[in-house]
């Protein structure tokens, strides 16, 4: 798919995560391949787990490698996918010790955002809560009661229930894609802050289309860290008529991260 859509990606740690000295908890992974398929998760690991950013790490490589080699798609596909998945995180989490209900709760509880482009459609799947984009349409999975999604580790213990399962939420032809983006759930404050100035800065954070619009995004495959971490950092400035100092934080309180695909242009012929 490389010859049709480019990809960039970026993250920055919440401001809440910054005071509590907490990791960022999320992780994400993409392959885009020179042959036919483009695949790319982002995981949000739970915020009470004590290293929760382990499984979502983890998890957002083993999911899209699985993919990968699960493929071509056919019928059953998500349902294949979730068993491979499961099979091997158990086995790694029952590596970790003999307390498996502490050491998944500790480590292994992260939500999917996921897409996954092949040449006859493209796909949006998700176990829990986020956001994804797609040709500028904007979605919110979630919030869930008590903040409480479901997390694809909970089937380590307990194969069961079914919001454990993968829910493919949109369902297109490729040809009909221009652009998709996929986010934790930190990016609905990117989304909120949008007529925000920057801290310290008389520049708007913008609106979340920036990120598939703007060419500066796919030149270099920092700028999303960059421009994400220019929103969340904090500044001090004087007050002079007071004589102190007044501190503005950064505007993302939880862990923000987003990977955005967008179609090719299409260069003019010599």
């Amino acid at each position: 798919m490389q010859e049709q859509f480019e990809l960039a990606a970026g993250s920055v740690k919440g401001t809440e995560h910054q005071r509590l000295g907490k990791n960022n908890q999320d992780g994400y992974y993409s392959i885009n391949s020179q042959g036919t398929n483009l695949i790319a998760v982002v995981c949000d690991g739970c915020g009470s787990g004590q290293h929760s950013e382990v499984g979502a790490k983890i998890g957002a490589r083993l999911l899209v490698e699985t993919i990968r080699r699960s493929l071509p798609y056919r019928e059953g596909f998500w349902q294949d996918i979730h068993s491979k998945v499961l099979m091997q995180l158990r086995n790694l989490a029952q590596g970790f010790g003999d307390n498996l209900t502490d050491i998944v709760n500790d480590y292994f509880l992260f939500t999917v955002v996921g897409t996954l482009i092949v040449p006859e459609a493209a796909f949006i799947f998700a176990i829990g809560d986020g956001i994804f984009t797609i040709n500028g349409e904007v979605v919110q999975l979630g919030p869930y009661a008590n903040n409480a999604p479901p997390y694809l580790g909970y089937g380590i213990l307990d194969e069961v229930n079914q919001s454990w399962q993968f829910q493919v939420h949109r369902t297109l032809p490729m040809s009909e894609v221009e652009s998709i983006l996929i986010g934790t759930d930190g990016v609905g404050d990117l989304i909120k802050s949008a007529s925000i100035d920057l801290p310290g800065k008389s520049e708007r954070v913008g609106e979340i289309s920036q990120f598939w619009t703007e060419d500066r995004y796919f030149s270099n495959s920092d700028n999303i860290r960059r421009r994400l971490s220019l929103i969340n950092r904090e500044v001090n400035y004087p007050n002079w008529s007071e004589r102190s100092l007044v501190k503005q934080g950064g505007l993302l309180p939880d862990d923000t991260t987003l990977l955005v695909i967008r179609r090719k242009k299409l260069l003019p012929n010599p």
